[in-house]
């Protein structure tokens, strides 16, 4: 059986996200596992760099078991990188502490290979059971009709929606006040505010139900 762990908000946290990673590997217990990251890798936290560098390690050392999503901060670097916005509107949002975290001074100043994969980063991940997102669904939408703003920044009506949309949604994007994952019946927020000082979630999926099966923490 393939268990699927499903990671939420980072923020540059690679001390927590180090931990996490060894956590899911005892519980999988030498069980062939699947990492599925739900964005927003970097700004924040102090290590934007180095969480970056350890998703794309685990991703040459586990292929084709690593999927990596686009979380809106990722997006909001491309976008100053590409003009599309004002330095000012990423460096208020966190973008600050990953300039820092690089040595760098602008979003150009970042290593081409790690645009280059912030770039390529998928907005969604269906496993049959389970949606993949960063920050949620458009609840008048269908899944397959999403559009990008939704999937990287959506909070309300989505999170209030009880509708069910065939799929658990999975995500992250809004910081659960408890620090502790939200499910409902048909969403799970993973989101722990780790950057916050909440702890780093990861949750269990076997292929035998949607729900998860168990969380595994690091603070």
């Amino acid at each position: 059986m393939v268990l699927t762990y499903a990671v939420g908000d980072i923020h540059g946290s690679l001390g927590k996200l180090t931990r996490l990673i060894a956590g899911c590997r005892q519980h999988a217990d030498c069980r062939e596992m699947t990492l599925v990251f739900l964005g927003d890798y970097i700004d924040r936290g102090p290590d934007a760099a180095g969480v970056v560098r350890f998703i794309l390690g685990l991703q040459a050392d586990l292929p084709g078991r690593v999927v990596a999503l686009m979380g809106n901060h990722e997006a909001m670097a491309l976008e100053v990188f590409d003009g599309a916005i004002p330095l000012s509107v990423w460096l208020f949002n966190g973008g600050a502490a990953t300039l820092k975290s690089y040595g760098a001074t602008g979003v150009r100043d970042l290593p081409r290979a790690h645009l280059d994969w912030m770039r390529a980063l998928p907005l969604t991940y269906d496993d049959g059971r389970r949606f993949f997102v960063h920050a949620g669904v458009d609840p008048g939408k269908a899944l397959k009709a999403q559009d990008a703003a939704a999937l990287l920044w959506i909070r309300e009506p989505f999170l209030q929606e009880e509708r069910d949309y065939g799929r658990l949604i999975v995500h992250g994007h809004t910081p659960v006040a408890t620090n502790q994952p939200e499910l409902r019946a048909n969403r799970l927020n993973l989101d722990t505010a780790a950057v916050f000082g909440g702890p780093l979630t990861a949750a269990v999926f076997d292929d035998a139900q949607r729900q998860p099966v168990a969380f595994v923490q690091a603070g």
